[in-house]
């Protein structure tokens, strides 16, 4: 299940809710209970300028190989 970051609108709390997507239409704020509370964008979603082979050094995380760029060797 995917871990999805939220923001509560009445009290400002951040928090992350561990759910499957179909459920995430029932969260409420941890703090304040509020139902209104708006989904973030997570930090891994968002790329800049450098594409991910470049801004992080060490293993694939696609195919598990020990250097980027080594898929399918």
């Amino acid at each position: 299940m995917p871990i999805y970051e939220y923001r509560c609108q009445a009290c400002g709390t951040e928090f992350e809710e561990l759910l499957r997507a179909a459920d995430a239409d029932g969260v409420v704020c941890r703090r304040c209970e509020s139902s209104r509370v708006t989904r973030l964008l997570s930090a891994f979603a968002v790329s800049g300028s450098e594409s991910l082979a470049e801004a992080e050094p060490g293993g694939c995380g696609a195919c598990g190989a020990p250097r980027r760029g080594m898929c399918g060797e």
